[in-house]
């Protein structure tokens, strides 16, 4: 009767995640047959982790993760267009018989893809239509449109999927579900995990919850588009969890100003921490480290923003001025690779200046943990020299020039709003008045980039008008990715959020050359969803108003639009919003239609309980149209009233949106409740107006089309090429002929769009139209350019650019403008809405042309209804309804297809339908079927799997309940396991469904099963939920034809529970067909009844149980298990008694073994007899294999036995050994040879010790002879020790050679300084940490040169040669350079070690050390999906191996030879006693625990009973400390195994803190065939920092090595060693290997130990010489990462030879320095006073400096009154300092406050700091000028003024660089600079200074003084007359005033004055002298 069916979790991101995540879970571990890989549980967990803790927006964004490479998760469907010949080509596969196949992992969905694999398939390939165009791969023609009834058959008689269900493409990420397109692939061609093929149609499954909607289409799979989110997200980013924000502050510079005290502010939210104030430095530098905590949902972290500020500290009194800021959001951070920004360069801008340019840079990391995740920085070495330009913190596509722009939102209106009547006040007016106002006080509050705009609030209005703007100045493109607009109610006490709307700034600009455009958006309305309108105090579901979780109902729209401009002139600072008033905007009248959504129900049952005592009624509406609880209007009279499209709005319409009000009918058990509707259907229909934009929607259904298929493809063929076999010719063909097909799909939809109308009237509809033709047609061009190129060879290559072209593609497929509101179905009871389903338009919306109509329109689909308000998880699990409904949404004018998909077999005499053509009648109010068919359902319920455990001992009782419409049936249960077989086949009869028989064939009904755990007391718990979508059906035509059970097979199905994983069900249906007027006898019988081994369900009655017929289950065959039972550990106690006397039982197959008691768990936790075994009988299909249950038991008084925990296996499949895998060994082995093996092992009570197995046992002959003596034994004796040359002899030619290239060597390097005795460890560790980071560094240039050639997608294929780019693009670094003394080159790549950057056991070669042995853990308890209690389930550890062996027919093992094998290899269980020693080297990143932001670090070791607490030697207030500790431990294995290194915080006053701490499980490291015990170095050398630290020697090892094997012992040749039959080539030739002629044998032994995994027998990686990071973890914050701890463990066993020396690793004590610096001269320095009497320019100059700190600072005597800017001093600086040559920083010590308890050690670069200053006696001093000359590298001083010039600080190689540490002395000219505002560097003057460099001995030696004192003193400098201080000579100022300056100037005067006074004279003497001497005197 039915249509196809899909699952849908839900229609937007969040809600769709559960069930999502479970499929990709499913899909990962349910490979088909030799390709699946059965995992465990404690491996499932992992990969479960990855899907549990990321958000699904992120997973689907990101490129396909590697680990999933292999299995496709991303499939399509096919398009709408369908084959003529469908029907016939169904109906031969349909009688082709099924066979049942050994399968690869190679599948396809595609017709060439099928025909590519056809050889593995066992099947004749028959014609499909294509993956995107129906004609691309049928030679037959194709029709363009089919008739319904064509339709309705087209996917008759699919090929049935296996395991699975064919892999679909979910929202955004999985293709489990949902199909944006249209019509689906038929079951033929079944998806790359489909381990069957069949003609005859089998059940497919996806697993379902209660928040699940399914879908009936075309075919029996598809997925939908999920709603729109507004934002939200998975359950996963909506739950709360622990998060952390991780920043480092490095340094700062070219900070404005001159001469400041930065600190930097971090803030992320509310929450800021502020680094130390660093005084008088424009490049200050901090290495400080901040954590912020957070326990909140991703969703709400991603909008917090990360501010960071640069601050000039002032005085107290003072508040600090702002330098410079910097901001983005936390969601940027969260986006990048591995969530982190590392060692990257913030421009810091100021907000408040819109003029101003940088402000400076400063450096920084960022980092977001999540729980699970670790910090995964690239490494970087601490000496590079940064290139800000080129590392500054922005995101990939964002370039370094941003400019400020305006962001102006225009706010218009808003309708539809609900009403808020909250308060009292209103009630009682209601009350008394009787008026019923709306009560709502509308805003909308626009919030970006951490800054928040409101419009004005209209009082009393849900219609609100306001025309008004919000402007936003920000710079462009922004670091904050989204708008946040919420439409609130402003009520008294506080704002009330209506509703929630975000707003990617990606979707609304593109940053392309050729079709990029600014931010730009509508005028267009936003559709608000939130909680539900019915208001009332208190609103538990308020959050959904805040864009938490997914609305349940709508609550209005709003009509906004947003506009940039770039401002060249600023006016308004960034931190400033505008309001204002917008020009009103109109949408025009005919942009409106009049749309007709249309519903039918056909069947609800699964009705919960709590609803079901109620009448219940069903709503359909969209927007508020058809609300008939709380819209806003009521429908209209008639139809006729919506002609008038101007005088109605989208709350006014016509509709008959309920359905009756019925009651629900129970079944045979009470909790089975359905609603009898029968033949009669109820119809809803909505009748309302909204702008017609439906060419957006159907613009984006063919994009996705287009991607979905694509992606599809590309999965299953990547799954095919990264396969064992690896791509071959079919599948180059298969990626061709999809790259042709993509290709043309591509051209077309960019013709067509090209010519088609536009998607709508606002400018971003014709930016996107415009970007998606451009993006298409380029991806057109490059897919068939691409298809040319590709080969075997560069297959995978090719496949990353079609990934990366499809990237690009999936950037433009979500659309930003809303045009239609979501579909929402609402059960109603009692009056009361109590479940919902929400569905997008899109999926629904009608058109002509299939490739444009939505997946979901026009066909049956079924709904499990979802519960609307937050329920407690246990509640979430159940179902309220489950709902099969046909919708269907179109125009009025397009209402006569609305009848057209539906089921066939209704009356359609009805004048609503023959009338359908007619725009104003009525859609029917019911269909009424007259054709129904009986039917009887056969389901085959074999076994599950892998159930949680729902009891308190861990177990379940379990039993399956099946439902098909009102029939349902349950199982037998089986008590205490997780791993049930049922063996039943459950019969329903009389299923009634109403259709044609061809219709119901093609298109079954879904059947759901759920697992129930039955209880002795009160109602059974659900386990766990799946569907089956496709059961098999046969018609009566097909029973006669005798098609009988041989042609169907059982199947693996996914339980679900709420989001996680409840494990699988093997099962089958079958809905047979019964004739009319027959009973069931004409149906084939069923098998005889058997003996019923469990007990029936509560209020079930089971008379009669059926097995599954022979036929159906699987074939069995006997195989050997084999079980190494080793031990328990870490047991907890059962019922507050400890475990003693534990067993171990192991179940499979219905067989039980049991291994021996532990008689005490103290003294020895391993059984003292490991090895058992037992026959089974197994499925030889490998998907049928069963599961395996471990159950560990504890042994009390009276034969009591308590359940201690237990471990379920999902499959055996991993632990069968391959019979056709070739011998790893060469070693004929004889039956009789195989028969003692086992007869010793059982006489020694299966205890086998490698080491003392007898060599006659194995055919190793061994010459005993003396000379060959030490290549016997495994060990050398005393005598041979002292002889280098061990069981070999070099000829004397290579002797010559090896000492002919020595002598060479030696007289090259006469004149070289030997620098050997002053390396140590830690020079080989920076050498170490040097390689790995230019090893990490090459990889990654080589991975970002594909990437790069990907994403240009250029079409040449070859490509030149590029060179090396260095580590700063644009620097050329001078071959005169002068490094540090001891440099990565000065240690040979030979003696280095190996820096892990993880865990040893995350090494993929090492296996995590499971290669002997693994760890199962025992779980006891209920599973209650909290991470934290799930974890407190693990009650201990079952340590063992396990394997199985197909046996012949005989009863003997088939492959004798590694049977006995590994039986020989299990070593001796008995205590060993182990030295064990820990080597710490340092923590970083450690969680600060202080108040201060620090911690005071320290290390606790716990092995066993042993602990070792170094408390002592804490390191103080560190979050980056260097331990250097070696710690020795004895241990005895197996009792002390777990080893625990804990770092602590050590506090004065309580308990100390702790950090984090590690595990380390050293049992398995030490049994491991990877020798884990000591790490091989590359060189053997036996003195110096790189002496061989191992017991053995290289050759002793690989004798014990060989001897293990069984292989032969190795023959030493000249330039070779044989060993077995491989011989290994060493090359002789590498001086740097085999320098020494004492150790060349040792050396070519070691070299043979380093490729031990190229041995063919046996062969494996041996751990190297090494340094492991392991991460730090917290009880209280499980999963969330604490630091990180660098260290590695040795171990040596007691009873072998004493253990090699100590590795000397304490951490190196600085070497004490004293620098002195002479200031001579200074010339040109800038002159800033002026002479008070003389107004001459003029300063009084001296210089200061430091090289610790402000503190360290040093000045020189005062040059008064400098007019030429030149300055004498002979001033002697003194700088004594402690320095760390390797980490080329300064050490020192101080306490931070007088309130520190001890002094802090802090690490700062070696920098010389310099500054000339204008000394002012009454305000401060100036600032003129400062030069920084780090130690070890500055420029070359110049060697006169004049060549001093500021081109020696460009850095560009053309000047010498210097390292003080290699010259010691040095004398010249440095330029003074300052910085100004315009960031240009401006020369203030020029240095003279001689700078000398001793050690602390050399300057005791050698004393000076400070200044000119002595001894040593230096002499007066020469200064000018004019250069002393008035205040104190005022009588030398006098005189300096009238002497100096004015001088010629009294000289004229007195001259004048003396003239002037004799003529005065001359003139009063003169008449009286010619009057005396005219009178005679």
């Amino acid at each position: 009767m039915y249509s196809r069916i899909i699952t849908v979790s839900d229609y937007s991101e969040h809600q769709i995640y559960p069930t999502l995540k479970a499929n990709v879970y499913m899909k990962l571990f349910y490979k088909p047959h030799t390709q699946r890989r059965h995992s465990s549980q404690e491996e499932m967990q992992p990969r479960w982790r990855y899907f549990q803790s990321t958000p699904l927006s992120h997973m689907r964004a990101s490129a396909p993760p590697q680990e999933l490479s292999s299995t496709p998760t991303n499939t399509e469907d096919q398009p709408g267009d369908v084959h003529e010949q469908a029907q016939s080509t169904r109906r031969r596969s349909h009688s082709e018989p099924r066979t049942t196949t050994q399968t690869s992992s190679r599948r396809s969905s595609v017709k060439f893809v099928r025909d590519c694999i056809d050889r593995a398939r066992n099947r004749v390939p028959d014609e499909e239509q294509g993956l995107l165009d129906p004609a691309e791969v049928s030679e037959e023609p194709v029709a363009s449109t089919v008739s319904a009834e064509q339709a309705s058959v087209e996917t008759r008689n699919r090929t049935p999927t296996s395991c699975v269900m064919p892999a679909r493409r979910p929202v955004k990420f999985v293709r489990n579900f949902f199909d944006r397109g249209r019509t689906r692939v038929p079951d033929e061609e079944q998806g790359l995990l489909d381990p069957e093929v069949s003609g005859e149609p089998v059940a497919s499954t996806v697993t379902t919850e209660q928040e699940v909607v399914e879908t009936r289409n075309h075919t029996p799979t598809s997925y939908v588009k999920p709603a729109r989110s507004n934002g939200e997200a998975g359950p996963t980013a909506l739950k709360p969890c622990d998060l952390q924000v991780c920043i480092t502050i490095v340094e700062a510079r070219q900070l404005a100003g001159l001469n400041v005290d930065p600190l930097v502010s971090v803030q992320v939210g509310a929450k800021r921490k502020c680094t130390s104030v660093k005084e008088s430095t424009n490049n200050p530098y901090y290495n400080e480290y901040f954590v912020f905590d957070f326990h909140v949902a991703p969703i709400v972290l991603y909008d917090q923003i990360i501010t960071l500020a640069v601050y000039q500290s002032r005085s107290i009194l003072r508040p600090d001025l702002m330098v410079g800021s910097f901001k983005l959001d936390v969601a940027t951070v969260w986006k990048q690779p591995r969530h982190v920004f590392y060692h990257k360069w913030a421009v810091l801008t100021d907000p408040d200046d819109p003029h101003a340019g940088p402000k400076g840079y400063l450096k920084c990391d960022i980092a977001i943990i999540a729980k699970g995740e670790n910090i995964k920085v690239p490494p970087r070495s601490e000496k590079e020299d940064d290139d800000i330009e080129a590392n500054l913190l922005l995101p990939d596509g964002i370039g370094a020039e941003r400019q400020r722009t305006r962001f102006i939102l225009s706010i218009y209106r808003a309708d539809g709003l609900p009403k808020m009547n909250y308060t009292i006040l209103a009630n009682m007016k209601k009350v008394i008045t009787g008026e019923n106002q709306d009560v709502v006080d509308p805003f909308v509050e626009v919030s970006f980039a951490g800054i928040s705009g409101c419009t004005s609030t209209k009082k009393n209005c849900n219609n609100p008008v306001w025309n008004e703007e919000i402007v936003f100045t920000e710079m462009f493109p922004p670091l904050c990715q989204r708008v946040k607009v919420q439409l609130r109610d402003n009520r008294p006490v506080q704002p009330v959020t209506i509703g929630t709307h975000f707003i990617d700034m990606k979707t609304i600009s593109h940053d392309g050359d050729r079709a990029g455009f600014l931010p730009t958006f509508g005028p267009s309305y936003i559709y608000f969803y939130g909680s539900s309108r019915d208001y009332s105090l208190l609103d538990q579901a308020s959050a959904l108003n805040n864009g938490l979780g997914e609305g349940v109902q709508y609550r209005g729209r709003l009509l906004m639009a947003i506009r940039t401009e770039v401002v060249d002139t600023p006016e308004l600072p960034l931190s400033a919003v505008l309001t204002g008033p917008a020009a009103p905007c109109d949408v025009p009248p005919d942009s409106t239609a009049e749309m007709l959504l249309f519903g039918a129900i056909f069947d609800v049952n699964m009705i919960d309980r709590s609803v079901a005592e109620k009448p219940i009624q069903f709503e359909l509406s969209i927007g508020n149209a058809g609300n008939s609880l709380n819209g806003t209007r009521e429908s209209l009279r008639k139809p006729r009233d919506l002609a008038d499209l101007e005088s109605v709005n989208c709350d006014a319409g016509y509709w008959r949106s309920t359905t009756p009000a019925a009651k629900a009918t129970s079944g045979e058990r009470d909790h089975d409740h359905f609603l009898c509707y029968w033949e009669q259907k109820p119809c809803m229909h909505v009748r309302s107006v909204w702008p017609d934009l439906r060419r957006r929607l159907y613009n984006v259904n063919m994009i996705n089309k287009i991607i979905d298929k694509f992606d599809e493809g590309l999965w299953r063929i990547q799954n095919v090429a990264e396969s064992a076999e690896g791509p071959d010719n079919m599948s180059t063909a298969a990626l061709r002929s999809l790259l042709e097909t993509v290709s043309d799909a591509c051209a077309a939809y960019a013709a067509r769009s090209a010519d088609a109308p536009p998607l709508g009237s606002t400018r971003l509809d014709r930016e996107r139209l415009r970007l998606c033709i451009a993006e298409f047609g380029h991806a057109s061009s490059v897919t068939h350019n691409l298809k040319g190129q590709i080969t075997k060879r560069s297959m995978k290559e090719k496949l990353h650019t079609a990934f990366a072209c499809l990237e690009r593609l999936k950037r433009i497929r979500e659309e930003a403008q809303h045009s239609l509101p979501d579909v929402f179905i609402w059960m109603i009871s009692n009056e009361k809405r109590v479940a919902y389903q929400r569905i997008n338009a899109g999926d629904l919306i009608y058109s002509e042309r299939s490739d444009e109509a939505g997946a979901l329109g026009g066909r049956v689909q079924t709904l499990f209804l979802k519960w609307p308000e937050r329920k407690t998880e246990r509640k979430s699990w159940t179902i309220p309804a489950k709902l099969s409904i046909y919708l269907w949404l179109g125009t009025i004018q397009d209402k006569k297809h609305f009848t057209d998909e539906l089921p066939p077999g209704y009356a359609a005499d009805s004048h609503q339908i023959r009338d359908a053509w007619n725009p104003h009648t009525s859609p029917p109010m019911q269909l009424f079927y007259n054709e129904k068919h009986n039917f009887q359902l056969r389901a085959y319920i074999y076994q599950a799997r892998s159930l949680i455990g729902s009891d308190t001992s861990g177990l379940s009782d379990p039993f399956a309940r099946i439902v098909l419409g009102e029939c349902a049936g349950t199982t037998q249960v089986i008590y205490e396991t997780l791993s049930p077989t049922w063996d039943e086949l459950i019969v329903f009869q009389n299923v009634l469904l109403f259709s044609t028989v061809d219709y119901i064939k093609a298109h079954p009904p879904a059947i759901v099963v759920e697992v129930y755990d039955q209880d002795k007391v009160g109602k059974s718990e659900f386990i766990g939920r799946t569907v089956i979508l496709k059961p098999v059906v046969k018609s009566t035509e097909d029973i006669s034809s005798n098609r009988r059970f041989q042609q169907i097979s059982l199947e693996w199905y996914p339980l679900t529970r709420g989001d996680t994983e409840a494990g699988e069900l093997l099962a089958l249906f079958e809905l047979l067909e019964m004739p009319n007027g027959q009973d069931a006898s004409s149906l084939p019988p069923l098998p005889p009844p058997k003996e019923v081994c469990g007990k029936a369900p509560v209020n079930v009655k089971k008379d009669v149980v059926y097995p599954v017929p022979v036929g159906i289950r699987p074939t069995l065959s006997k195989y050997r298990l084999v079980v190494i039972y080793w031990g328990l550990r870490d047991l907890k106690r059962i019922h507050l008694l400890s475990v003693d006397k534990p067993r171990v039982d192991i179940e499979c197959a219905g067989n039980t073994m049991s291994s021996t008691v532990i008689q005490s768990v103290r003294s020895n936790p391993n059984f003292p007899c490991p090895v058992k075994f037992i026959d089974v009988e197994l499925p030889d299909q490998d998907l049928f294999r069963p599961p395996m249950a471990i159950r560990a038991v504890e042994s009390r008084t009276f034969g009591r036995m308590t359940l201690v925990g237990t471990h379920t296996i999902n499959s055996i499949q991993k632990y069968v050994h391959a019979v056709d895998a070739h011998d790893r060994f060469k070693n004929d082995l004889t039956s009789e040879r195989v028969k003692q093996a086992l007869s010793r092992n059982q006489e020694q009570n299966c205890n086998v010790n490698s080491g003392a197995v007898p060599k006659s046992s194995f055919g190793l002959h061994y010459n005993n002879n003396k000379e060959n003596r030490r290549e016997s034994s495994p060990l050398l004796t005393q005598e041979g020790r002292a002889v280098a040359l061990y069981g070999s002899e070099v000829n004397r030619h290579l002797r010559n050679s090896i000492l002919l290239k020595n002598r060479k060597r030696t007289k090259k390097s006469i004149n070289v300084v030997d620098h050997e005795s002053s390396k140590d460890w830690w020079t080989k560790y920076f050498a170490s940490v040097e390689s790995m980071i230019d090893e990490e560094k090459k990889s990654k240039k080589e991975r970002e040169g594909d990437q790069e050639d990907r994403m240009t997608l250029g079409f040449t294929e070859v490509r030149a040669a590029r060179p090396c780019p260095s580590p700063r693009p644009g620097r050329v670094i001078a071959a005169n350079v002068v490094t540090e003394p001891v440099k990565c080159t000065d240690i040979p790549k030979a003696s280095q070690a190996k820096i892990y950057p993880h865990e040893l056991e995350a090494v993929p070669e090492f296996e995590e050390f499971k290669d002997q042995f693994q760890s199962f853990e025992l779980y006891r308890g209920k599973k209650t999906n909290d991470e934290q209690d799930d974890g407190n389930r693990i009650v201990g550890v079952f340590k063992g191996a396990i394997q199985v062996y197909p046996m012949a027919a005989d009863g003997s093992v088939r492959d004798e030879a590694t049977y006995a094998d590994y039986l020989s290899r299990v070593p001796s269980n008995e205590p060993t006693q182990v030295l064990v020693r820990v080597y710490v080297v340092k923590a970083t990143d450690l969680h600060p625990m202080d108040l201060n932001g620090k911690a005071d670090p320290y290390i606790v070791l716990n092995l066993g009973s042993s602990k070792i607490n170094d408390k002592d030697n804490y390191v103080s207030k560190q979050l980056n400390p260097v331990f250097g500790k070696c710690f020795e431990i004895e241990a005895t294995f197996p009792q002390n195994s777990m080893l625990t290194v804990q770092v602590k915080d050590w506090d004065l006053l309580g308990s100390d803190d702790l950090i984090g701490e590690t595990k380390i499980d050293l049992e398995n490291r030490f049994y491991s065939r990877h020798r884990a015990t000591c790490g091989l170095s590359r060189k053997y050398e036996e003195q110096g920092y790189n002496r061989w630290r191992d017991s053995m020697k290289p050759s002793q090892i690989l004798a014990k090595l060989c001897k293990d094997n069984r292989l032969s012992p190795p023959t030493y040749g000249c330039r070779s060693i044989t060993v077995g039959d491989h011989c290994f080539e060493i090359n002789i030739e590498d001086e740097e290997l085999f320098g020494d002629l004492q150790t060349v044998e040792e050396q070519m032994a070691l070299e043979v130990l380093h490729r031990w995994q190229e041995l063919p027998a046996g062969g494996c990686a041996l751990v190297p010489e090494h340094v492991e990071t392991r991460s730090l973890y917290n009880p209280r914050k499980p999963g969330v990462e604490q630091g990180k701890l660098q260290m590695w463990v040795d171990m040596f066993p007691k009873d072998a030879t004493g253990p090699g020396r100590r590795v000397d690793i304490s951490a190196r004590k600085p070497k004490s320095f004293e620098l002195r610096v002479v200031i001579c001269n200074t010339e040109d320095v800038i002159l800033e006073d002026d002479e008070f009497f003389t107004g001459e320019k003029m300063s009084d100059i001296y210089v200061k400096g430091w090289l610790k700190g402000p503190d360290d600072c040093q000045c020189t005597d005062i040059h008064y009154r400098s007019l030429t800017g030149e300055g004498n001093f002979n001033w002697r600086f003194i700088f004594p300092f402690n320095y760390l040559e390797a980490e080329e920083r300064i050490v020192t010590s101080r306490k931070e406050s007088v309130f520190s308890w001890d002094e802090t050690e802090c690490k700062i670069p070696a920098r010389l700091e310099l500054q000339v200053w204008d000394a002012d006696h009454f305000t401060s001093d100036d600032f003129l000028g400062a030069i920084a000359l780090p130690l070890t590298r500055f420029p070359r001083g110049a060697k006169t003024a004049k060549l001093c010039t500021l081109k020696m600080l460009s850095g560009d190689g053309s000047v010498p660089m210097v390292n003080l540490f290699k010259q010691k002395r040095i004398k010249g000219w440095w330029p003074f600079y300052t910085r100004k505002d315009s960031d240009e560097i401006e020369l203030t003057g020029k240095l003279e200074a001689e700078i000398h460099l001793l050690t602390k001995e050399e300057a005791e030696k050698s004393p000076a003084g400070l200044g000119r004192g002595e001894p040593d003193a230096l002499d007066k400098p020469n200064r000018p007359d004019a250069s002393f201080m008035w205040l104190i000579n005022p009588l030398k100022s006098i005189r300096y005033i009238l002497c100096h300056n004015s001088k010629w100037c009294m000289f004229k005067y007195a001259v004048i004055t003396f003239v002037a006074m004799f003529l005065l004279v001359f003139l009063y003497h003169a008449p009286g002298y010619i009057v005396r001497k005219i009178l005679g005197d």
